[in-house]
């Protein structure tokens, strides 16, 4: 019986298909990127300069350990908790005299943080936190500085700080730039986002 001859393939354009294929995926696909946290860090000093005394009453403690519990002024605290709390902390206006605050709205208890350009959120994580605990919680503190800046800024100009900046930095706006941008910094000055993070801790 005679041997039968396999067809041959024709693999000429193979290269062509894979090519193609490749070209394809690289145009699709999407590729996450991660997202960092906005931070102004302080100019470099040429020399060393004493650092201010700070009163313990006007320094907001937030910890969050190696378990991702959260503990605020050394008492637990869940995080749907913690921007109340920080604004309560921010807004309180205890000072008196030079150190009062005439547009805060807090208790004004003066064990309590004297006034928002005082008031200081120190933050200190472990180095086992989650990177997603550490997020969640630097985002409810910036939202505290936010919300609290949003109602200052209805007050005076009608217009929350959060819709404020969004147009002041969308380049198709037409509006008075340099009106906003005087606003955005009187209502920054007003609560300043003071926000200090310590080096992580190891346990």
């Amino acid at each position: 019986m005679a041997k039968r001859s396999a067809p041959e393939v024709n693999a000429g354009s193979m290269a062509d298909i894979a090519f193609l294929l490749l070209i394809f995926f690289l145009v699709t696909t999407t590729i996450e990127t991660d997202r960092g946290i906005s931070r102004k860090l302080p100019p470099i000093q040429d020399e060393e300069v004493e650092p201010p005394v700070i009163k313990q009453k006007n320094i907001f403690t937030v910890i969050v350990n190696r378990n991702n519990d959260l503990f605020v002024e050394d008492e637990k605290m869940e995080l749907s908790e913690l921007r109340e709390a920080a604004k309560a902390f921010l807004d309180n206006g205890g000072g008196v005299g030079e150190d009062g605050c005439s547009y805060c709205q807090g208790a004004r208890d003066p064990q309590a943080s004297d006034n928002p350009k005082k008031a200081i959120i120190s933050l200190v994580n472990d180095r086992k936190t989650e990177y997603r605990t550490y997020i969640s919680v630097q985002n409810e503190l910036v939202a505290a500085y936010n919300e609290l800046r949003n109602r200052e800024s209805q007050r005076l100009f009608g217009m929350d700080f959060t819709e404020m900046e969004a147009k002041y930095n969308d380049p198709n706006f037409r509006g008075n730039k340099k009106k906003m941008e005087t606003q955005i910094d009187q209502v920054k000055v007003m609560y300043p986002q003071l926000l200090s993070e310590a080096e992580p801790k190891s346990s």
